[in-house]
C-alpha cells in the first residue's frame, strides 16, 4: 500500500482524515449495540411504570365504587 504514504507526502491533510476514519469507525462499533440495550431496558421499564400505574387507577377505580362515592 504505497497509495497512502504517497498521498501523504503530497497531501498532509490526508493521514488526518484517515485518523478520524479509524476513530469515527471505533466509535461506531463500540456503540453499536448499546443503543439497543439501552432502548429495551427503557421500554420495559416504562412499561411496568405503566401497568403499576394502571393497577393503582383500578384500584383507585374499585374502590370508589365499593364505599358508594357519588359519580356527578
Amino acid at each position: 500500500m504505497i497509495l497512502p504514504q504517497i498521498c501523504s507526502v503530497i497531501n498532509p491533510k490526508f493521514l488526518t482524515m484517515q485518523k478520524l476514519l479509524l476513530f469515527k469507525e471505533i466509535y461506531l462499533e463500540a456503540f453499536k449495540n448499546l443503543g439497543n440495550l439501552l432502548l429495551t431496558k427503557y421500554f420495559k421499564f416504562f412499561f411496568w411504570f405503566c401497568f403499576a400505574m394502571l393497577l393503582v387507577v383500578m384500584y383507585a377505580f374499585s374502590y370508589r365504587i365499593a364505599t358508594g362515592f357519588v359519580f356527578d
